[in-house]
């Protein structure tokens, strides 16, 4: 009796394993297919750049951009419809958070205008988060043939474990974009620290050899007006 009821335990722990290994790699696979997309890009002076991000009906698509270098730190920015709508438009911004809600269907196209710059160009860094697509985490569809198993042979329940790994992975992926945007941050102020060093350095210099020509001058101008050439006669 005792023999039998080790070997149902066993079988159970062994399909409890298989179906976590198997709910694992549908887990991964369906990770793997984040629409989310980061880009920095060098954006050349009197030139604009547009991109485009493909959206899904009733979805949301959020777009964080930065100017990270570049004389004045900021450009023009606009976001246009697949029906050729301008939905967002600036001017002359360094930085900018914008959620389209909900989405239509097509190929949004998302612009960065340096064409009132005529000498300097510019470097950008943009994000594009989308959500509600079908590749999205959360969804009883995107688990096909993996079904609970008896309560009473396992000591936990697929359906915790799946909520779990989900929370985890929705933190995760909102850690990874919110460490995406500070190192953009970070760059943006080191190219800006670098920037005004150079100033800095260039001006103290300057001021240097300005004092030490000036100087160079008194010294010269006091001394020749106490230089007597005239001769004495003795």
């Amino acid at each position: 009796m005792d023999v039998n009821l080790m070997r149902v335990r066993s079988r159970a722990r062994l399909l409890g394993l298989a179906v976590v290994f198997l709910w694992c790699a549908v887990s991964v696979r369906c990770f793997g297919q984040s629409q989310d997309s980061e880009f920095t890009f060098l954006l050349p002076a009197g030139r604009s750049e547009c991109f485009f991000q493909t959206a899904v009906k009733n979805g949301t698509m959020e777009v964080e951009y930065q100017v990270i270098a570049g004389a004045g730190m900021d450009v023009d920015f606009t976001v246009i419809s697949p029906k050729g709508v301008q939905l967002i438009i600036e001017s002359r911004r360094s930085d900018g958070v914008h959620v389209v809600e909900p989405t239509e269907e097509g190929d949004y196209e998302i612009c960065f205008d340096n064409s009132f710059s005529r000498f300097s160009e510019k470097m950008v860094f943009f994000e594009i988060i989308i959500e509600g697509q079908g590749g999205d985490v959360g969804g009883d569809d995107e688990w096909p043939g993996i079904e609970e198993p008896d309560g009473s042979m396992l000591e936990y329940k697929l359906e915790d474990i799946r909520e779990s790994m989900d929370s985890l992975h929705r933190r995760l992926e909102r850690s990874r974009q919110m460490q995406t945007v500070l190192r953009a941050f970070e760059a943006r102020d080191r190219n800006l620290l670098e920037d005004n060093l150079w100033r800095v350095s260039f001006w103290s210099c300057a001021s240097v050899l300005v004092m030490l020509c000036v100087a160079f001058t008194q010294v010269y101008t006091v001394r020749k007006l106490f230089d007597d050439k005239r001769r004495v006669c003795t």
